[in-house]
């Protein structure tokens, strides 16, 4: 059964440890590939990224597949939770096997990161390696194709879009050609995901007739914010939208890399403006290979890219209403369902 979300594609499982509270506001999100690995590729496009292991994902390179992908909060600091993730692979067994012995691996864990430093009121609390360990974990026990919460969890924990509370939103489609395409994004990015003019969704223009919300909820709207944004101390424009795009189709790395390449635009679409100089995003894509691409011509690799923008796009949509307003020592940031969700 479809539950809309990148746990569609089967075999990917999500897992997310979250930290709130006591001068917390972060955590980790894991997306573990089958085992056996998925071949991935990643197209960075913001000016300020934090991330690991990414030149290693290039066409070009050794490394073909990956056991999992981390996304996390806490900046450059948070990129230590990979190690976690790291370990609990080596433990299993999985990655490049690089001796006789079966245990001699090197798990290649691409990582990046989101800027939320400080939003839980103590800047040096971030994740760890204990906090990927524990994504990790619940990614392996979870149910395959199960649901994926959305919102302030794991990654999206700290996040925050334009002046709305972020987090993290998931999507899936099926093709008529039997292939699951679906994406899973943490949506924390400088731009807004709202038109200031009407207060609706971006992303949802592009998803069929929108009802605008009423001009005097989105007066009220305005002013609660104005509101929140006095009580915030200034932070600094430092923030990051990622994306994995995973499908079940049987991508090559040149092509996995169109399709990183293509989330980028499902990102513009949700998020204005976007890729700037003060955002990092950077989009992943896994292709687990169950499902023959067809032909192989470029008409079906089309239309598997244009499905991920759009399951990107609807992935933010999902992301920012899904998000709970937070208020506390590290500043208040309501959410959009707090606003206009009672249109």
């Amino acid at each position: 059964m479809r539950v809309d979300a990148l746990t569609d594609v089967p075999g990917v499982r999500v897992g997310h440890a979250t930290r709130r509270g006591d001068g917390w506001l972060t955590g980790t999100t894991v997306v573990l590939a089958p085992e056996g690995g998925a071949v991935a590729a990643v197209e960075v496009r913001g000016g300020g990224p934090g991330t690991k292991e990414t030149d290693a994902l290039a066409p070009r390179n050794l490394v073909r597949t990956v056991e999992a992908v981390v996304l996390t909060g806490g900046s450059a600091y948070g990129l230590d939770a990979a190690s976690g993730v790291m370990a609990w692979l080596e433990e299993q067994g999985r990655g490049v096997r690089v001796g006789p012995d079966p245990s001699h691996v090197v798990p290649v864990v691409p990582a990046a990161c989101v800027f939320d430093l400080g939003r839980g009121g103590d800047f040096q609390n971030r994740p760890d390696a204990a906090t990927g360990r524990a994504a990790v974990e619940a990614a392996a026990a979870s149910e395959g194709g199960g649901h994926v919460p959305e919102g302030c969890v794991g990654a999206g924990t700290g996040a925050v879009v334009g002046s709305f509370k972020g987090g993290v939103g998931t999507a899936s489609t099926v093709l008529g050609s039997g292939i699951t395409v679906a994406a899973l994004v943490v949506a924390n990015a400088v731009g807004s995901a709202v038109d200031p003019e009407t207060g609706v969704l971006y992303g949802e223009l592009f998803q069929g007739p929108v009802k605008y919300p009423d001009a005097r909820v989105h007066e009220a709207a305005h002013r609660r914010l104005a509101e929140a944004a006095e009580r915030n101390a200034p932070s600094p424009l430092l923030n990051t939208t990622l994306a994995v795009v995973a499908t079940d189709a049987d991508l090559s790395k040149a092509q996995a890399q169109k399709l990183a390449d293509a989330a980028h635009d499902g990102i513009a679409r949700a998020v204005r403006p976007s890729h700037l100089l003060n955002d990092g995003d950077t989009a992943f894509a896994l292709a687990t290979g169950a499902r023959p691409l067809g032909s192989g011509s470029p008409l079906a690799l089309n239309e598997i890219l244009a499905a991920g923008a759009d399951q990107v796009t609807r992935a933010i949509v999902r992301a920012v209403r899904a998000a709970e307003t937070v208020d506390g020592p590290g500043g208040t940031w309501p959410a959009y369902e707090d606003l206009y969700g009672a249109r």
